[in-house]
């Protein structure tokens, strides 16, 4: 088991930055990065009862991704389009709709599955990014709800680990246009390219600065998903090119305004990147997907020392192989956890394969392994 030098019992803020700070936390933080829906639905049948609070009910610490996609209801940082979603074709498979951003997806009525992409809400032209440009109004009266001020005073009295999106320089615009165009904008118009992600990088800066004066956060969250099984979707060239300088930037706010850590989300094998970003700021890289393509925490940090902070690195696929497959992977990573700057959680949501009280037994096992 784990031990620490530390006295008494700390708040999860207090603990998220003892572990981030390499000091000597009480524990390390109990956490995950959510389930599939099915397998919510699945855990619900089996007894779980989510009115207590999913985290709570399975005997982890408080959520820490709980509000942080949705800058806790204080302000809308997504596109605002005006426009309804529309069903354009369905069958007993599936559905295909309209989105309110323009785009058209053909949606499976199976499970959770990433939809089939027909059409997308950006053409890689000028004309296009102008009129697209338009949602994106920091301005638009609807931006912010009534009353933001006092919900924000009431979350900065909280003790648990606050995140925010603070950013998504590449996903949101893959999203809006599809990997082959953005793949191919850089090449073909790079002035647009950029112009796309300064925008971005802007439109959040610009829309969370009045939050972060009012609210102390302890970890600015990036949404890029930029990598797949054999690396990058982008060169580390074309980061240092186009990506560098506008995250630094952001990062440089964010500390400004109190905001300590900054991590970078993306799945996929990431190594020739995690150079890039902590060259940019960011410190701490998450998942860390070891089931899906053998990424390792423990060696990650023997390439970039202790720069690189990291949050993941647990496999989820090996949760329901029993409890010495659990024991014996959670043991590895013992002097990763003593070292400091890593939290592990699985690698990912949880997927419906894992029973209620399979996913009960490994956080056992995690709190008797690693404190």
């Amino acid at each position: 088991m784990v031990t620490s030098g530390t006295t008494g019992s700390l708040s999860d803020r207090e603990r998220f930055h003892a572990v981030m700070d390499y000091e000597s936390p009480d524990r390390v933080p109990a956490w995950f990065f959510g389930q599939w829906s099915e397998t919510f639905h699945r855990w619900r049948q089996e007894g779980l009862d989510p009115g207590r609070g999913v985290a709570s009910e399975l005997g982890l610490d408080a959520d820490w991704e709980q509000g942080m996609w949705g800058a806790h209801g204080l302000v809308r940082t997504g596109p605002i389009s005006g426009r309804k979603e529309e069903v354009l074709e369905e069958d007993d498979d599936s559905v295909v709709v309209r989105t309110s951003l323009g785009a058209i997806q053909r949606r499976s009525k199976g499970g959770s599955t990433i939809p089939e992409h027909i059409e997308e809400a950006l053409k890689p032209t000028r004309a296009a990014w102008r009129k697209f440009k338009r949602m994106l109004d920091p301005s638009d009266s609807r931006r912010r709800p009534q009353g933001w001020e006092t919900a924000a005073s009431r979350l900065n009295e909280g003790e648990t680990t606050r995140a925010f999106l603070a950013g998504s320089l590449y996903a949101w615009p893959r999203e809006w246009l599809g990997v082959e165009a953005i793949s191919y904008l850089a090449y073909d118009d790079p002035a647009l390219y950029e112009e796309i992600i300064e925008t971005v990088a802007d439109h959040f800066m610009e829309l969370l600065g009045p939050v972060l004066d009012r609210v102390t956060f302890d970890l600015a969250y990036f949404f890029e998903d930029c990598c797949f099984r054999n690396g990058p979707l982008f060169s580390p060239d074309c980061y240092r090119r186009y990506y560098h300088g506008h995250y630094r930037r952001m990062v440089d706010f964010y500390h400004r305004k109190g905001v300590k850590r900054a991590l970078l989300d993306s799945d996929g094998k990431t190594d020739a990147l995690i150079p890039c970003w902590l060259e940019s700021g960011l410190d701490i890289v998450f998942p860390i997907e070891v089931g899906t393509w053998r990424a390792d925490p423990v060696e990650l940090r023997q390439r970039f020392g202790k720069q690189l902070r990291m949050m993941g690195g647990v496999d989820k696929h090996v949760i329901t192989q029993g409890e010495d497959a659990v024991r014996a992977h959670l043991q590895r990573l013992v002097p990763l956890v003593r070292e400091g700057g890593y939290i592990p959680l699985p690698d990912h949501r949880i997927p419906p394969d894992c029973s209620l009280q399979q996913f009960r037994d490994y956080v056992r096992i995690f709190r008797e392994v690693l404190g």
